[in-house]
């Protein structure tokens, strides 16, 4: 059997990661580990999740930007799928438009005035905003019945809840951060 020859001229490609790749991998990492603590968290609700991945998110859009947020979520939102089993299933879809109502919301609130607007009013408007990208999904999907908005005051009080948590969360981790960071620069 005749064997055929390596080709010498074939060209390798070469994937160079800035700086900025390992970043958003190490913060992405980061989410996803949340996103499994979050999972093993037992709640009375299906559903209702503390997010606690969101803090990540929140630190990431302060320090980075919205790209830089989106690349986050998304990269936590597929490899949580994979990693928990539920890649391509209702609960992945159900939390990937979550994570992209959440993101156009945060895209939005970016914007608004710093003086009034931080990561806790940024927690408060995404986490409703998840939520409520969730209930559309259900209804329109899932839950082909008006009886499901039912259970919205009970999202709500979570995601008011677990916003305000989160945010300030993010808030204590930013201060933190700057201070470190100030640290350094002045030794």
């Amino acid at each position: 059997m005749p064997t055929t020859p390596l080709r010498e001229d074939r060209q390798l490609i070469r994937l160079v990661a800035t700086p900025e790749d390992h970043r958003i991998a190490q913060l992405a990492a980061a989410a996803i580990g949340l996103s499994l603590i979050d999972a093993a968290i037992p709640l009375p609700l299906p559903g209702v999740k503390p997010g606690l991945a969101n803090i990540v998110t929140l630190i990431v859009l302060a320090r980075y930007g919205w790209a830089a947020a989106a690349w986050v979520t998304g990269l936590r939102v597929f490899a949580g799928g994979l990693l928990l089993g539920y890649f391509l299933s209702p609960g992945f879809f159900m939390s990937l438009t979550g994570a992209l109502f959440s993101l156009l919301t945060l895209g939005l609130a970016y914007r608004l005035p710093r003086r009034w607007f931080g990561p806790v009013s940024w927690s408060i408007l995404a986490a409703f905003a998840h939520i409520g990208g969730q209930l559309v999904l259900a209804r329109l999907w899932l839950i082909p019945h008006n009886g499901l908005f039912l259970m919205v005051p009970f999202f709500a009080v979570a995601a008011l809840v677990f916003g305000i948590i989160n945010g300030l969360l993010a808030t204590r981790l930013l201060t933190e951060l700057s201070a470190n960071q100030s640290e350094v620069e002045n030794a």
